[in-house]
């Protein structure tokens, strides 16, 4: 970078990141993404999860989740950034509908462009 040109992220867009999902904000998450953006969940049918493309879809995963389980909850812990990439790890608790309670480990593999995600891998550790 010469100096001139803004980074593609920011320990404070992580941040910003980390705390839409506490709050449980879907436009504060959607609209971090670039139009093109992709959101893997670690759950699904395929070897890499399931592929959410595009901020409509985005919304559409994350919308039934906060209804489904009001009281979900995330607690960023740390945080490391190299050019255009980004790690997060977290702590996530939820309670679901059907009682199912739900404590998760997990990091989130990030692509940024422009200061926009382009791609969130998500990866989970799953007790039980």
């Amino acid at each position: 970078m010469d100096g001139t040109t803004a980074p593609d992220v920011t320990p404070e867009q992580l941040h910003d990141i980390a705390n839409a999902f506490a709050r449980r904000d879907v436009d504060g998450i959607v609209n971090s993404f670039a139009d093109d953006g992709e959101f893997r969940n670690a759950k699904g049918p395929d070897y890499w999860g399931q592929s959410f493309k595009g901020k409509a879809a985005i919304r559409g995963y994350f919308e039934p989740l906060f209804t489904n389980a009001g009281d979900v909850k995330w607690q960023h812990t740390s945080e490391f950034i190299h050019g255009n990439r980004a790690v997060t790890e977290w702590h996530r608790t939820a309670t679901l509908k059907s009682g199912e309670r739900q404590e998760w480990l997990g990091c989130d593999l990030y692509t940024f462009r422009r200061g926009l995600i382009v791609m969130k891998d998500t990866y989970i550790k799953v007790v039980g």
